[in-house]
């Protein structure tokens, strides 16, 4: 039963991640429009601030990975092969849906400074 609930939690990280990387695709492909209703420009400190807990999700996940890597190394009773592999790719995939997003970000950028005016 242990691996039916790692493999839910795994599709459910992962339909988190392709709806964060939607969310960004948009940000960053859709038009950009002045906020209406909040002239403080909390819509740019929103995606910093949502950017920002993403990044520190993807570090949690990685530390918390490592940390039970290194207690399965220890020889630590409660903790199994399998939950530390399954933790591994977690943060292996957190990791690279961070870095697939930064690269697209960076190409939007391009794309964006490159435009003639």
């Amino acid at each position: 039963m242990m691996d039916v609930q790692a493999v839910g939690q795994v599709e459910q990280m992962l339909a988190q991640m392709r709806s964060a990387m939607r969310a960004a695709q948009g940000a960053a492909a859709g038009p950009v429009a002045a906020p209406a209703a909040d002239p403080g420009g909390a819509s740019s400190a929103g995606f910093a601030a949502a950017l920002a807990q993403s990044l520190d999700k993807v570090s949690k996940v990685e530390n918390q990975a490592y940390a039970q890597a290194r207690a399965f190394d220890l020889g630590v009773p409660d903790i199994h092969l399998s939950d530390v592999m399954v933790d591994l790719q977690k943060a292996h995939l957190a990791f690279q849906a961070t870095l697939q997003t930064r690269n697209r970000l960076i190409e939007a950028y391009k794309e964006i400074a490159n435009l003639a005016v």
